[in-house]
């Protein structure tokens, strides 16, 4: 069943969804060469709580962290712990917050140091069928026309599509309907309508798009072993176009002055 929110309910979800953006800047600082992931799970769980936000992944079917910290081959959902970042590496950062009753869902795949330039590719492509999907996150329209615009963007960039996972609804529960697949059929599936908010996550491959689980029966990984990215914007479907929650400002720009 899907729950369609109030503007005064989106506001509640848009201060949820920037808090994750602004956790999401500060994670950016910290990525480095030689941090582990439990380091940078540590800084985001005290950001969020200093500001006045609770870590909404954190005990969520017994899940241990407070991010899912996903470098490589892994997809989503790996755990914070003892893995060094090395040069070289990317490694996907989705951030869950609850505040004020409401949730805010965000992912970003960050380079670490010198990363080749194939799977820079492979980041770049993937943040831009997440754009290419909320371009059609517009009332009228059906949900399968944001999943056909992402997988077309991906796959004819020649990257595959993971279509086990899915984005989904936010509201007052971390994943409300509907479900929100990276392909599918334009014109197909629910109606969008205004007060829709959606979480939208590419979920992108480098090689093949077959997924396997690790035994800690969280971590998903590519079947090949091959590097995959991840990005994710919190949503609400507009009239004449769709009015992102989150936010990867403060990101780009810290990305931008470590660049240069």
């Amino acid at each position: 069943m899907i729950h369609y929110k109030t503007k005064e309910e989106i506001e509640l979800l848009r201060l949820s969804s920037l808090l994750v953006g602004r956790t999401l800047a500060i994670v950016a600082r910290e990525i480095k060469p030689g941090i582990t992931t439990a380091a940078i799970d540590k800084v985001a769980e005290t950001f969020i709580m200093d500001n006045g936000g609770k870590p909404a992944f954190k005990g969520y079917r017994g899940f241990p962290g407070t991010l899912c910290v996903s470098p490589n081959s892994q997809i989503v959902h790996g755990i914070p712990g003892k893995y060094v970042l090395q040069d070289g590496d990317i490694i996907s950062v989705d951030c869950g917050v609850l505040m004020n009753g409401f949730y805010g869902d965000s992912a970003f795949t960050f380079p670490v140091g010198n990363v080749k330039p194939e799977i820079l590719k492979l980041l770049r492509v993937t943040k831009e069928s997440l754009y290419k999907g909320i371009e059609k996150a517009i009332a009228g329209g059906r949900l399968g026309d944001i999943s056909e615009a992402v997988q077309f963007h991906a796959e004819s960039n020649g990257f595959s599509i993971v279509r086990e996972l899915v984005g989904h609804g936010v509201g007052k529960s971390l994943h409300e309907d509907p479900e929100v697949p990276n392909y599918g059929r334009k014109g197909s599936g629910p109606k969008l309508a205004e007060g829709l908010v959606i979480a939208i996550e590419p979920m992108v491959n480098m090689g093949k798009r077959n997924v396997r689980q690790e035994r800690d029966g969280w971590t998903i990984t590519t079947a090949d072993g091959l590097p995959s990215a991840h990005f994710e914007h919190t949503i609400a479907v507009g009239k004449e176009s769709a009015d992102i929650l989150s936010s990867f400002v403060e990101i780009e720009q810290i990305l931008e002055e470590q660049s240069r």
